[in-house]
C-alpha cells in the first residue's frame, strides 16, 4: 500500500500557501480535525459496519468504474467478517456525467433514507458498462426506491471528496484508505482482508 500521513499535510500546505500568514498551531490543528471529520465522520457520506468502529475504511469509488464494481462486494464482506470495522463511501465521478448523476442520486437517498442506500448501491454497481439516465432509473426501480431530484448537499459532498482526493494524490478508483495506508485499485479479497487485519492489529 502507498503510505501517507493521515493528517494530509499536502492539503494543509496548500491552505498555508493561500493564506497571508502561515497557519498557527491552533489553525493547523483545526484544519486537521476538519479533514479527519470529513473523511471518517461526515453524516452526508454513506457508511456501513460498526457503529463505534476500531477501524474505519474510506473507499473512493465511481459507479462507472469496472474495478469499483468488482471491489464493491468486498465492502459488505469485510464488515461482516470484522464486526469492529466500518466503511465510508466517497464518490469520485471521474468517468462521465452519468457517474455524477448516479453518485448524487445515491447520496441524496442516503440523506433521505439511509436504510435504503445499499439497495441502490447494489443495483447501480450491478450495471455492466457505463450508466445513462435510463439505466440509473432502472437501477432505482429494481432497488424499489425513487430519487426524483438530487439535493444540493449531494453535489457539495462530491466536490469536497474530489478536493480531498486530489490532495491525497488519488488519480483513479477504487482507492481505499486503510489505517495510515492507501490501497490503490482492486486486489483479491484475500489480500484486502490481510491488509485490514494487519491494520486492526495496529490500532
Amino acid at each position: 500500500m502507498k503510505k501517507f500521513l493521515i493528517t494530509l499535510m499536502l492539503l494543509l500546505a496548500s491552505a498555508q500557501a493561500m493564506a497571508a500568514q502561515p497557519l498557527t498551531p491552533d489553525q493547523e490543528q483545526r484544519a486537521q480535525k476538519m479533514i479527519a471529520d470529513f473523511l471518517f465522520n461526515d453524516p452526508n457520506s454513506p457508511r456501513i459496519g460498526a457503529k463505534n468502529p476500531k477501524l474505519t475504511l474510506v473507499v473512493f469509488t465511481d459507479y462507472n468504474c469496472p474495478y469499483c464494481k468488482k471491489f464493491d462486494p468486498y465492502l459488505e464482506k469485510i464488515v461482516e467478517k470484522h464486526p469492529d470495522v466500518a466503511v465510508v463511501f466517497k464518490f469520485l465521478p471521474y468517468r462521465s456525467e452519468s457517474s455524477l448523476t448516479a453518485a448524487r442520486d445515491a447520496l441524496t437517498l442516503w440523506r433521505q433514507d439511509p436504510g435504503q442506500f445499499m439497495k441502490l448501491n447494489h443495483t447501480l454497481m450491478a450495471k455492466k458498462g457505463y450508466h445513462d439516465d435510463a439505466s440509473i432509473q432502472e437501477a432505482q426501480k429494481r432497488a424499489g426506491v425513487s430519487v426524483t431530484t438530487p439535493d444540493e448537499e449531494s453535489l457539495m459532498t462530491i466536490k469536497r471528496s474530489l478536493l480531498v482526493a486530489e490532495k491525497m494524490g488519488i488519480q483513479g478508483t477504487p482507492a481505499t484508505l486503510i489505517g495510515e495506508g492507501l490501497l490503490p485499485g482492486w486486489v483479491p479479497f484475500e489480500q484486502f482482508d490481510e491488509i485490514v487485519s494487519d491494520a486492526l492489529k495496529n490500532r
